[in-house]
């Protein structure tokens, strides 16, 4: 059901259209010029507008009916519009739709085209209705959520607060912020810190993981596509450059977008502007830029595997977030916090953390970070009995420190090492290992000789 406007100066087409609409349970207003065709329109809430192109004036130009859609959408830019006209031209028909006609039909009309037209177009107002609804309520709720007092991250490391500190100073600004440190660090949290602390913080914070999207779909994600683009672009789809508008984007692992895929990110960066795979129109899209990485990324710009002038539009400022152990400080305060959320979530009351697993706690080593410590206290929490926690639960490396210290040298080897960088290191060492007996080496690494040698290719080990 829909309430329509019908504009024509003949009554006996009035008479006729209102039969034939009413019959489809439709609230049919008329109107017999676009003088009173705009007064309804002020007047009532009307859902589509089924208007005739040539009135009294002039019968054959259309040129009344195009004023006419003009009008109309100043008043209301998103209501559908279905033309008709008894002198009707391909030429008419494309100049009501440039002025933002949703349909065209011809006098006399079949009476079950029309109320196809008619019911389309009413499903599709019906939809941007409720899409805009959802849109407010949205909105209402990020104003609420904001609203109320930022969550503070206390620490009481000099290392951590010094980080704060810049991100006090910077986060108000649009300036492009780049998260370096290691993985499990708190780079996402940071994120969504900054954001709050933002002018952006009533819109959007759009996150993506760049290790997780496909170089194929690459495109198709960041700035969406139009049905048709490709095979299974059944549908239209908005990008995150488009759903961040406004706000804030957040790019995790950025270290892990293609080579091939960073010049087109590259523009959008300089020129906020892009259009969606498939479709010529540009899109502008004004949005404050985050992104993480655990790599190195300034190597990785001397081997030439990321653009200079990407990370240079990237790194406004740069942070450096520190590892847990750089910050001991604060692990006390962090296993409460966890453990406390932890109870929350699996409805159990706060166990006792003895005197020996805090001792543990705070000398080991950490090479996961703060989502290690996260998901030891958690596992924690299910297996301890008598409500208390030792040291036997954490199920931590019981070495020394400098066996922490190998692990986390080890960690930090591959940490910052691509899947080809690893495997070579290890094929190298195999190698070396069975002095230089290939048929040995790929015996011991469970390969084919003829594996082994494209992998040799692959990796350029000569």
């Amino acid at each position: 059901m829909a309430n329509i406007l019908i504009v024509d100066d003949d009554d006996a087409i009035l008479a006729a259209l209102k039969i034939v609409l009413k019959r489809d349970q439709h609230q049919v207003v008329l109107a017999k010029s676009p003088a009173a065709a705009v007064a309804a329109l002020k007047q009532t809430a009307i859902d589509l507008v089924l208007l005739d192109m040539n009135f009294t004036h002039d019968t054959t130009s259309g040129s009344e009916g195009l004023d006419l859609i003009g009008q109309c959408k100043l008043l209301n830019p998103d209501i559908p519009l279905v033309v008709m006209s008894g002198w009707g031209s391909i030429e008419l028909a494309v100049k009501s739709l440039q002025l933002g006609a949703s349909d065209f039909i011809e006098k006399p009309w079949d009476n079950e085209r029309l109320l196809q037209i008619i019911r389309t177009q009413a499903s599709i107002r019906a939809q941007q209705r409720v899409q805009a609804a959802l849109l407010t309520e949205n909105k209402l709720l990020s104003q609420q959520i904001s609203a109320q007092k930022i969550q503070r991250i206390t620490t009481r490391s000099p290392a951590m607060q010094s980080v704060l500190d810049t991100i006090q100073r910077v986060a108000a600004s649009d300036l492009n912020i780049y998260l370096s440190g290691e993985n499990g660090t708190g780079k996402s949290m940071l994120a969504h810190y900054i954001h709050q602390l933002s002018a952006r913080k009533d819109e959007r914070l759009v996150a993506i993981n760049m290790g997780a999207v496909a170089e194929s779909l690459f495109e198709s994600e960041m700035f969406g596509h139009v049905k048709g683009a490709f095979t299974d672009a059944r549908d239209t789809r908005i990008g995150r450059f488009e759903l961040a508008d406004k706000g804030t984007l957040f790019l995790d692992e950025i270290g892990n977008i293609p080579l091939s895929q960073q010049a087109k990110l590259l523009r959008v960066l300089e020129e906020r502007q892009f259009e969606r795979l498939g479709s010529s129109q540009t899109i502008t899209a004004d949005v404050r830029l985050i992104s993480a990485s655990n790599a190195n990324i300034p190597a990785m710009v001397a081997d030439s595997s990321f653009r200079q002038d990407l990370l240079y539009r990237l790194n406004t400022v740069e942070i450096r977030v520190p590892a847990l152990r750089e910050r001991r400080e604060d692990i006390d305060d962090l296993c409460r916090q966890f453990l406390e959320a932890a109870c929350v979530r699996h409805r159990r009351p706060l166990p006792e953390l003895t005197a020996e697993a805090r001792q543990r706690l705070n000398t080991y080593d950490w090479p996961g970070n703060i989502r290690e410590l996260q998901h030891v206290l958690e596992r924690s929490l299910i297996l301890c009995e008598d409500g208390k926690i030792n040291t036997e639960v954490l199920m931590l490396d019981s070495g020394d420190a400098a066996d922490d210290s190998m692990v986390h040298a080890l960690y930090e080897v591959y940490n910052n090492s691509t899947l080809d960088e690893i495997e070579k290191n290890i094929i190298e060492a195999r190698i070396l290992q069975q002095a230089g007996n290939m048929s040995k080496t790929a015996s011991s690494l469970g390969l084919s000789r003829s594996a082994f040698y494209r992998r040799l290719e692959k990796l350029q080990i000569r």
